[in-house]
């Protein structure tokens, strides 16, 4: 697999999950002896909802609530198949998404 890269993004809710899966990526993809660029911290994105506390009447009470969804972008340079094989037997929380590309 020379000339490749593994392009990695977590998506997830929990900034500390997605810290740790991180570093398990890092460290698996290490042990097996690739090159890892990473992780890097992009931008956090922040949904607000502005919702009504009273069913009837008072409008100008409302609850606002922000969801924010932490990324993180990691590459992989010059990944061995043994590499490949360890990171699709990673075990990683259910709150992580992840998306892999390989390029």
């Amino acid at each position: 697999m020379q000339n490749q890269k593994i392009r990695i993004r977590l998506k997830a809710f929990d900034y500390r999950l997605i810290d740790q899966s991180a570093q398990e990526i890092v460290e698996t993809a290490k042990r097996t002896g690739a090159v890892v660029r990473g992780p890097v911290p992009l931008p956090t994105r922040k949904q607000r909802f502005d919702i009504l506390r009273s069913p009837h009447v008072n409008k100008a009470s409302r609850d606002q609530l922000e969801i924010r969804t932490h990324l993180r972008l990691m590459d992989i340079v010059d990944p061995t198949d043994k590499t490949v094989d360890a990171l699709m037997k990673l075990d990683l929380p259910a709150g992580v998404d992840v998306e892999i590309k390989l390029q």
